[in-house]
């Protein structure tokens, strides 16, 4: 899988313990517009997706995920790798975290299902929500997000977010 971007902050220790966790993100476009999972308990935008579990592909990880976050079903056979995002730094348990985020673009049934979310992704109140790029990233750049303004995990998403719309959009995927 291509590399789209890395990101490596070299605040990390060489040699030591390392922890790495492979998550899988979905780009799902309508016209003009992309399936974006939406905090309504912290007002931001991010492509919808999660961890890989244990024996599962990469592509069973995206079904699963779009399936619980979006409560929309994917169609297997329309699933294409679109590219990998690289992140480094120090870890919270680890001397060297590696974020490996796999994006895929797939298409999705039109029945919207109810969502099946993790205990932390109901109380952020994470919704289904077709926007722009462009409406997306004026929310996550300009709005307040409240506690987690200041997370790292947050401002690394925040910026990978805006550099994809820039992709999707360089690469006329997306025109908005």
């Amino acid at each position: 899988m291509r590399l789209l971007l890395e990101f490596d902050y070299k605040n990390y220790i060489t040699g030591g313990t390392v922890g790495r966790r492979p998550s899988v993100r979905a780009v799902i476009v309508r016209g003009n517009k992309l399936a974006l999972v939406y905090s309504e308990k912290y007002d931001y935008y991010g492509f919808s997706g999660g961890g890989i579990d244990e024996g599962e592909t990469n592509e069973e990880a995206l079904v699963r995920e779009i399936r619980e976050e979006l409560g929309l079903k994917v169609i297997p056979e329309s699933i294409k790798e679109y590219g990998l995002v690289l992140r480094k730094e120090k870890g919270k348990k680890d001397d060297l975290f590696i974020q490996e985020n796999y994006f895929y673009t797939c298409d999705v049934e039109d029945e919207v299902y109810e969502q099946k979310l993790e205990h932390y992704e109901a109380d952020e109140k994470l919704t289904l929500r077709w926007v722009t790029p462009g409406e997306a990233l004026e929310t996550n750049k300009t709005h307040d997000h409240g506690e987690i303004s200041n997370e790292n995990w947050a401002i690394h998403m925040f910026e990978r977010e805006a550099k994809i719309f820039e992709k999707l959009r360089e690469e006329g995927i997306i025109d908005d």
